[in-house]
């Protein structure tokens, strides 16, 4: 298809978005009279910082930078670490190695910062349970993440609880997973959780009791917008498939 269609295409598409979500209709002007530079800071100022308000728009962002430029934001991550070796700057690039499917390494660089003061710290030990989850190593992530609680009782994370499911998951714990992910589902921003409660339920013989959670998700997602669809469009498909 010819660039000038592609354009075209972006630039209907972002008025469609501006007119269907009540945005300022100065936004049109903007769009049909600049193109590109219009669509791309009503990207910017409008729809960027609704995404990164949620974890899992965060997520989505991350994901978008590495497509357009997959090994940025690592090798400023290593440069970083390379000019500065602080706790912090090791963080970010065990995070980008993570990213990237370098779990070794980031595994090791997580491990090396978790000494001294930093020995409980609980971004570190969420970092590390998450690289041993990673390469399967389910019972030493969840001795990381028993360590942050029992050392960091005032820290919570919705990410860290739902690791701590998948553990137990991973180590074949499955009463004790189908507790974790009840508790998660009444309070987890997306229907992973409970998607993985209902893989269970129907696992463990409580075929209809899954399809009821497989159901929910699937209206749940019918009456939200097309941004909720799209960041949470896996777990949706193994929902709807389920109910096949």
């Amino acid at each position: 298809m010819p660039w000038f269609l592609i354009s075209i295409a972006i630039q209907l598409a972002a008025v469609v978005h501006i007119i269907k979500t009540g945005r300022n209709t100065f936004w049109i002007y903007i769009v049909i009279f600049a193109p590109v530079v219009g669509t791309m800071a009503y990207a910017i100022v409008e729809l960027l910082p609704e995404l990164t308000q949620s974890r899992t728009g965060r997520s989505a962002k991350t994901k978008f930078v590495n497509i357009i430029n997959p090994q940025k934001n690592l090798r400023a991550a290593e440069e970083r670490y390379a000019v500065t070796n602080t706790v912090k700057n090791a963080m970010l690039l065990a995070e980008q190695y993570l990213h990237h499917d370098r779990v070794a390494d980031a595994k090791a660089l997580y491990q090396r910062c978790l000494t001294g003061i930093y020995a409980d710290d609980p971004h570190l030990l969420l970092g590390l349970a998450t690289a041993h989850y990673a390469l399967a190593e389910y019972a030493e992530a969840l001795r990381c993440l028993d360590q942050l609680k029992a050392r960091n009782p005032q820290s919570t994370s919705e990410d860290g609880h739902l690791l701590y499911a998948n553990c137990l998951q991973g180590l074949g714990k499955t009463t004790e997973a189908i507790h974790e992910y009840e508790a998660l589902a009444r309070y987890y921003p997306g229907p992973e959780p409970a998607c993985r409660l209902a893989l269970l339920l129907k696992l463990t013989g409580q075929r209809e009791k899954a399809n009821a959670i497989f159901a929910d998700i699937v209206n749940r997602a019918r009456r939200s917008g097309r941004h909720y669809r799209s960041l949470h469009q896996e777990w949706i498909t193994v929902a709807k498939q389920e109910l096949q």
